[in-house]
């Protein structure tokens, strides 16, 4: 029972114990009704004033009874309302140290709804941004917290909630509710909220997918459709479907697949990438280019031109993904020491 509940059990017994008392002395006893809960009173909170009327043996023994009981429902009751007052400061010292993180976030992840998808999400997320959880069930983000992520409690449809979570300084929103209806509210409020935010959002309907599209997401997850996609690659190519489990981000093997954008200003703007010489300067595998905006363009050629701005998707270790990276950025392979 929390602090709340044993101050209310408490109070209830301690009035039942006075009731109980003032009846004893004014049946038993013969005190009058106002001299008996006096009596009861005075004794429960052992203020020491002594007896109103002479007592017997009899009325001694219950009123020593009366006072080891009582006495010990009060502390009950005083031990949870200390409880109740500490454990609230704390709840609210704890919220305002987790809002000032928040604030100080930038480029972070805000996921919206800490459900089973949610819940899936996050060790793939984690190591590579701050995530901050939004969830509108109190014990979902008590669970969140215990994970050590950041949590605001509200109904994410709600801008204010969103303020909270810091949705403009936000890199990557993620919308996992079971609402499709709530998915596309929250979608409308962010993105008015911030322009810029990339948006990835789960679809529980076939039919919620275009209306999240002209909403402003920028990928719709179908995990019913993805569920059906993956039983037929399993079926009917099931070699690929095991290569991709292993360069997935949580496969088994150190090769990834990743994407990394050439930064604006890169020594390598404008140079094709038969002399880029990507592969055997990094050892990773170009697989594909994507312009801002465009189509990918797999398999591309040596004659294709690299540009600021530009995706490329890639596979390799950790280490030779880490070069590429560094060649893209500085013409360098090696970090400077």
């Amino acid at each position: 029972m929390d602090g709340r509940g044993r101050v209310r059990f408490g109070l209830a017994l301690l009035f039942s114990i006075t009731v109980a008392g003032t009846l004893w002395y004014w049946l038993v006893e013969r005190f009058g009704l106002v001299d008996g809960l006096y009596q009861s009173v005075t004794t429960i909170s052992t203020v020491g004033f002594g007896e109103v009327d002479h007592l017997g043996a009899r009325g001694r023994l219950f009123t020593i009874a009366l006072v080891v009981v009582g006495v010990g429902v009060a502390f009950y009751t005083l031990s949870g309302l200390v409880e109740e007052l500490f454990e609230d400061q704390l709840t609210k010292w704890g919220r305002w140290r987790m809002d000032r993180r928040i604030e100080t976030l930038k480029g972070h992840v805000v996921l919206c709804g800490f459900g089973r998808v949610g819940r899936a999400v996050i060790p793939l997320l984690q190591g590579h941004s701050p995530v901050v959880v939004v969830d509108v069930d109190a014990d979902r983000c008590a669970a969140a917290g215990d994970a050590g992520l950041l949590t605001v409690l509200g109904d994410a449809t709600e801008d204010e909630v969103l303020d909270r979570a810091g949705i403009r300084q936000a890199a990557i929103l993620i919308v996992a509710l079971h609402s499709d209806a709530d998915a596309i509210s929250t979608v409308l409020s962010a993105r008015v909220l911030h322009r810029d935010l990339r948006i990835v959002a789960r679809a529980n309907t076939g039919s919620s997918e275009a209306k999240l599209m002209r909403a402003g997401v920028d990928h719709v997850v179908n995990p019913l459709h993805l569920g059906a996609t993956r039983l037929a690659t399993f079926a009917l190519q099931p070699a690929v479907a095991d290569f991709m489990d292993v360069v997935s981000p949580d496969g088994p093997l150190e090769f990834r697949l990743e994407e990394l954008v050439m930064p604006d200003g890169s020594p390598l703007d404008g140079a094709a990438l038969a002399d880029a010489r990507i592969r055997e300067s990094t050892g990773a595998q170009l697989l594909a280019l994507r312009e801002p905006g465009g189509a990918f363009a797999s398999n591309p050629g040596l004659d294709s031109v690299l540009r600021g701005g530009v995706t490329l998707i890639a596979i390799g270790t950790a280490a030779q993904l880490e070069s590429l990276e560094r060649l893209l950025a500085s013409g360098e392979t090696a970090p400077r020491s």
